[in-house]
């Protein structure tokens, strides 16, 4: 069993740097406390601000240099002012993907304790889903193939069996390992079924999975009446399987659910490789100012200690992934600390200690 892991380290923009920078030294304070725990950091350079110097938002030689690492932490990539020529952001994260065939992003949704309430339904406080978002296909698939005429544009949708059996697979399986935890145990599949024929497709690949899982509840929601639910009822899900562009549009909405981007993590998994990051934006009007909340960066590293205990069957790290977690929720629930989202004062260098402190 490896005692140390190499971790590709990509702080990107904005306030990417500033939170990678809270999150690689709470790894550092979980790695002196745990034995047969160690890292090994191998930075690597892109994003926006990489680009304006270089011409380059990510090379071909920082791309293989993350084949070699155990997983990828990452900050945020782009910044709203700093676009390619066809009038696109900066978005490493989309190649990475692609390159890897991270498929599954998945991306939890929790309340946090002792942060401000944004539904009034006394329900909310038992807000805990994962809205599973396929990333290799979909609506994303038209990506950088241009079809673009002086009378229009159109980006065309892609779904094949094989990327929504992957996905499928992995909802049910991660709904079986919460179940074990007492979490329901329901996968709802979002899809537009009722008008594209792509997504009847994908439900009928998704009923003949849930077959094959019959410990598991299994139903669907049109993407239209999912958002609508998400505000309304949001503590009845569990497992939430879509395609790429619905997922990255709830996602948003997820986060909102719990207070902001600033608590919301996410991992970016294959079979093969992984890649964790806090999924907010870079925020160049925060940047600078280390008033950034770290707690989506804390909360993905924790993801990836999991990620990592399990696929090499380390046990140090998947313990490590539970002391991370359970001190992210310590300090929320004894009130140590208040982000500034929430009309506090403690910016990520406080929060990242105060984290340090309760391991």
């Amino acid at each position: 069993m490896a005692s140390s892991f190499v971790i590709a380290v990509l702080p990107g923009d904005g306030i990417g740097i500033e939170v990678t920078e809270a999150g690689l030294a709470v790894l550092r304070a979980l790695a002196e406390r745990a034995s047969g725990l160690g890292f090994e950091w191998r930075h690597v350079a892109g994003g926006a601000q990489h680009y304006l110097d270089t011409g380059t938002a990510f090379s071909d030689q920082s791309m293989r240099a993350l084949e070699s690492c155990d997983a990828i932490l990452f900050g945020a990539m782009g910044l709203p002012d700093v676009r390619y020529p066809n009038g696109t952001e900066i978005a490493p994260q989309l190649d990475i993907r692609e390159h890897f065939e991270l498929y599954a992003g998945v991306r939890p949704t929790r309340v946090m304790p002792n942060t401000p309430p944004v539904l009034s339904d006394p329900r909310a406080a038992n807000i805990d889903f994962v809205i599973l978002r396929e990333q290799t296909e979909g609506f994303f698939h038209s990506r950088g193939k241009a079809d673009i005429d002086a009378e229009g544009a159109s980006d065309h949708s892609r779904i094949t069996r094989r990327g929504c059996e992957r996905l499928f697979d992995y909802a049910f399986g991660l709904a079986r390992r919460r179940k074990a935890r007492g979490r329901p145990g329901l996968v709802t599949c979002v899809d537009k079924s009722n008008v594209l024929t792509s997504m009847a497709y994908m439900r009928g690949i998704f009923d003949a999975r849930a077959k094959l899982n019959p410990d598991i509840r299994a139903e669907h929601c049109y993407v239209d009446a999912m958002a609508l639910n998400l505000v309304r009822k949001p503590w009845e899900y569990d497992v939430v399987p879509t395609e790429n562009l619905f997922g990255d549009i709830l996602s948003d909405l997820a986060g909102g659910l719990v207070g902001g981007m600033g608590l919301a993590a996410s991992g970016d998994i294959g079979d093969r490789h992984a890649m964790f990051q806090p999924a907010h934006g870079s925020a160049p009007d925060i940047a600078g100012r280390g008033i950034a909340n770290p707690t989506a960066m804390l909360l993905s590293c924790a993801m990836m200690l999991d990620w990592l205990g399990e696929q090499h069957g380390h046990e140090p790290a998947t313990h490590a992934a539970q002391r991370l977690d359970d001190a992210v929720l310590g300090v929320y629930r004894d009130g140590r600390i208040r982000p500034y989202e929430f009309g506090g004062s403690d910016g990520t260098a406080a929060i990242a200690n105060a984290v340090i402190a309760r391991l």
